[in-house]
């Protein structure tokens, strides 16, 4: 009896991943990009500047709380930034861009936030929109009977308000990880469908011929 060659062996299927390194992959890449945005962007400072509105003799305090509001509304516009241009020496559109403002419901203060790459060009922002939005209203005190005072000058930040490198690399991370989990979600599952639909071992003709002659 001829022996049977025997049959090559099929390949060994790769085992698939598990689904916790795609979270772990994910991670590991965000915080590597989180980390290097956080080491290659410049540090950006901020700078605030305080006035508080006062009422005059013919004036209540409600009225100096309602003129802060419009006042802290009015001091990123160009008749503003236009007289504080000269001061900062920075154009307008830089003022605009990199000054923002902030009032209080109970207090008439505005507080006057200016940020930049530079810790001292920072605050001669801010103290240059604090000093053009005080002599504005210094101009209309006799029809609002409000005065805009200076409360506390800028000063010049010694540290950066922008995110360190430490954090952004963490928020990077985070972010990774949660598009790892994200995909392991819809990651299609094959395991199962595949052994459904895998066709069923059938001998070949000489096996076929050995166990019928056993018999």
């Amino acid at each position: 009896m001829t022996e049977n060659p025997r049959r090559p062996a099929a390949p060994r299927r790769a085992k698939a991943l598990p689904p916790w390194s795609l979270l772990a992959a994910g991670a590991v890449a965000g915080g590597l990009l989180g980390g290097t945005y956080g080491a290659v962007k410049a540090p950006v400072y901020s700078a605030t500047a305080y006035v508080v509105a006062v009422p005059t003799a013919k004036s209540d305090p409600a009225s100096a709380l309602g003129f802060a509001q419009a006042y802290g509304r009015v001091a990123t516009q160009l008749a503003v930034l236009g007289d504080a241009q000269v001061w900062a020496g920075v154009p307008v559109n830089t003022l605009r861009q990199n000054v923002q403002t902030a009032t209080s419901p109970d207090a008439p203060m505005v507080a006057i936030t200016a940020t930049s790459t530079r810790a001292d060009l920072a605050a001669d922002m801010a103290n240059a929109v604090s000093r053009s939005l005080t002599q504005h209203a210094k101009s209309s005190r006799s029809a609002t009977n409000v005065e805009l005072q200076q409360f506390a000058r800028a000063v010049r930040p010694t540290a950066p308000s922008s995110a360190s490198t430490t954090v952004t690399a963490l928020v990077g991370a985070s972010a990774g990880g949660l598009l790892g989990g994200l995909a392991v979600l819809v990651r299609p599952r094959r395991g199962r469908e595949e052994e459904a639909v895998r066709p069923a071992a059938v001998p070949g003709p000489a096996l076929a011929a050995e166990a019928h002659g056993a018999l």
